[in-house]
């Protein structure tokens, strides 16, 4: 079935949060494209005008600043707004061995990742069913769907973002409200380049642990993230290797968990690799 993206945004008023950058500006773009009138939001109000300012279409963008860990800012923002959607988009990671993770580490992963979207949801979900229409959208990642290691912390949260979706959804669906999870393998935005702790480094970390040889388009992405919004899916798993290690994890869960082993096991090789190799250039 051919969904009508144009039809279904067009009019229609979203926050994107995480906005400044990656797949929140490619989100935000691809709203104001298909006819939506969207607030980029961003913790970097700088970032977020650029993304705003960047865009043309039939659709609209405006900025404003969000700390998505400040629940009564994001009550703020949604109460001004009235979104018909929410997409509940920013995050931040961390890669690197767990022992060498701080308190203060898990509890910004924590804070940004899950208490930013449950921010959303408080917000937004109640005024939805109230209204009896609406659509909240939650980025989550391949890294909510299957566990690897050596980014233990983002794969806690994204689990936890996945499961708040799904659970909602069975909620919402009889008050009008759809909610969509998105679980992308790795996209090509920024987040590739941040948050690595200890010896761990390099977007090739994370594109291998996500089984991926080339990080997906985000404009591609959030071509299908509207497709799959407009048809109000329940989830969005993409690319299709993606789909198959998701649905290969789920019959042979053994056979995946002994691949992840041998991956983190990899890694620490080339990482002493590399550190060798540091070393004696510096000799």
């Amino acid at each position: 079935m051919t969904v009508d993206v144009d039809a279904h945004f067009g009019g229609k008023t979203a926050i994107v949060t995480g906005a400044g950058s990656g797949i929140g500006v490619a989100l935000s773009r691809a709203l104001v494209g298909a006819g939506a009138h969207v607030v980029c939001a961003d913790l970097d109000e700088m970032a977020a005008s650029r993304t705003a300012a960047s865009i043309t279409g039939p659709g609209s963008a405006r900025a404003a600043r969000l700390d998505v860990t400040d629940a009564a800012a994001v009550q703020a923002l949604v109460d001004s707004v009235q979104p018909d959607l929410l997409f509940n988009n920013a995050g931040i990671t961390f890669g690197g061995e767990t022992e060498d993770l701080t308190l203060a580490q898990w509890d910004a992963i924590i804070d940004v990742n899950i208490r930013g979207v449950v921010h959303g949801v408080a917000a937004a979900y109640p005024l939805m069913v109230r209204r009896g229409s609406g659509q909240i959208v939650n980025t989550a990642s391949m890294g909510g769907l299957m566990a690897a290691g050596l980014i233990t912390s983002y794969v806690m949260t994204k689990h936890a973002v996945v499961g708040l979706s799904l659970a909602l959804r069975t909620e919402a669906a009889a008050k009008g409200v759809g909610v969509t999870v998105v679980c992308p393998a790795a996209v090509d935005t920024p987040i590739l380049d941040k948050g690595y702790i200890g010896r761990f480094h390099g977007r090739d970390f994370y594109l291998k642990g996500q089984g991926v040889r080339h990080p997906l388009d985000p404009a591609v992405f959030a071509e299908q993230v509207l497709e799959t919004v407009a048809a109000d899916k329940a989830m969005l798993v993409t690319p299709r290797p993606a789909r198959i290690a998701w649905r290969l994890g789920r019959f042979f869960p053994g056979f995946v968990q002994k691949q992840a082993i041998g991956f983190v096991a990899k890694q620490r090789k080339l990482q002493d690799k590399r550190a060798k190799k540091e070393l004696r250039s510096a000799a």
